[in-house]
């Protein structure tokens, strides 16, 4: 699964990594997350709030284009669940410029969004959350309680990248200590 969130700058943040995301009014940062089914990270990248969602995915998958290079064709495809903010039909073609195999080795698919007669099926109506998204968000949400991570303090995209890495690194050893 695979999200994007954008993240205030403070005054410490340098002008190289800023950016404005009309998206979501914000002026900052944005982290690219792609997590495992468990919500932990695989591969995680972060931009200016002024990249949009496709050429921020773009450029993790092509940071680690190595590992589908060496994942062998024989296995089954990878499935890369994306929401609505994504274009798979402009992902796969840029992709594929990067490298022309990795649409046999992965397949994007886009998250489910109930219909309203679905909805009203279940007796529901307005936001109703879908089951694989909350996966993603609730990664976020681990996100948000490291308190240096809240807003984006940092000089450098490179050690914003760093901070969440060791975010997440955090709360697998946490994970692991209570198991």
């Amino acid at each position: 699964m695979i999200d994007s969130q954008a993240v205030k700058n403070t005054c410490n943040a340098s002008v190289e990594s800023k950016g404005f995301c009309f998206y979501k009014a914000t002026n900052g940062i944005k982290r690219h997350l792609a997590v495992d089914i468990l919500g932990f990270p695989f591969f995680t990248h972060c931009t200016k709030a002024s990249i949009s969602d496709d050429l921020g995915l773009i450029e993790m998958l092509s940071i680690n284009i190595d590992y589908f290079k060496s994942k062998p064709i024989e296995l089954p495809k990878i499935t890369i669940l994306i929401d609505r903010g994504y274009h798979p039909e402009k992902l796969t073609q840029a992709l594929e410029q990067i490298y022309p195999q990795i649409m046999s080795k992965i397949q994007f698919e886009l998250s489910a969004k109930p219909s309203k007669a679905e909805k009203e099926a279940n007796g529901k109506s307005g936001f109703v959350p879908v089951a694989a998204r909350w996966v993603i968000e609730r990664s976020n949400a681990w996100v948000e309680r490291c308190k240096s991570l809240v807003k984006n303090f940092d000089r450098t995209l490179a050690r914003a990248n760093a901070k969440l890495k060791l975010c997440f690194i955090r709360l697998m050893l946490k994970r692991l200590t209570t198991t």
